[in-house]
């Protein structure tokens, strides 16, 4: 059995991290649990702690990409993403990747300015 040297790496993480991941409130992952179904976190203990995996988080980064990021309704999410799954996961992915790279760019750049 392998050793995993990797201390970040978590199997769950709780409801409050996940909200901080996407700068959402509790309420609104909550929310979103009960208008996609597909979107159903572990719960563990009578308090019924929920637990997200990280295939719970790229259902959330989805959902999140689609409303928050590109500014869909709830109801043409939940279509965009029943019909065109494949394509609403890529789409997804590349516009991570490009803010990304424009993070990048604009650090660049702010260290270009102080050279000057």
């Amino acid at each position: 059995m392998a050793l995993n040297l990797d201390k970040n790496l978590k199997l769950y993480y709780s409801i409050s991290e996940v909200a901080r991941m996407f700068g959402l409130n509790e309420s609104t992952l909550r929310y979103w649990e009960q208008e996609f179904p597909y979107l159903k976190p572990k719960t563990k203990g009578p308090g019924k702690v929920r637990q997200y995996s990280e295939k719970d988080i790229e259902q959330i980064r989805l959902i999140h990409n689609l409303v928050k990021v590109r500014g869909f309704k709830l109801a043409a999410a939940k279509k965009i993403i029943s019909s065109n799954r494949t394509g609403a996961d890529r789409t997804a992915g590349l516009l991570e990747c490009l803010m990304g790279i424009k993070d990048e760019l604009m650090a660049m750049k702010k260290q270009l300015d102080m050279l000057e």
